[in-house]
């Protein structure tokens, strides 16, 4: 995933201290892949706005990384992007709802 993003390039989650630089991204990231080793991520729609790209996903997966609860999770949200000279993302501000992404992970989706 960090391989998409310049060199120097940041990701922020929901506001949070931004991590720069591909290993600080791929850090930001693992607490989400570790908890949900099946995770899949849809692309919902990208949305192209001057110099901005949107892109809208849904992340689907079970919580079954270590102290996981077995509980499904189905949150969808959406990434910033300016692009670097190189073509790839030099800034993601990346938005989600954190609250009910946590209450899945301990309840479970509800239908």
């Amino acid at each position: 995933m960090a391989a998409h993003y310049s060199p120097s390039g940041s990701l922020c989650i929901n506001g949070g201290k931004p991590a720069v630089g591909r290993v600080a991204i791929t850090e930001a990231a693992k607490s989400f892949m570790t908890a949900i080793p099946d995770m899949r991520v849809i692309l919902d729609r990208l949305v192209f706005q001057d110099d901005l790209t949107e892109y809208h996903w849904t992340l689907l997966g079970t919580n079954t990384g270590p102290g996981g609860t077995g509980h499904q999770v189905r949150v969808s949200g959406f990434e910033r992007w300016s692009m670097g000279s190189d073509g790839l993302i030099q800034e993601s501000q990346g938005h989600f709802d954190s609250a009910l992404y946590e209450h899945q992970l301990a309840h479970g989706v509800e239908d």
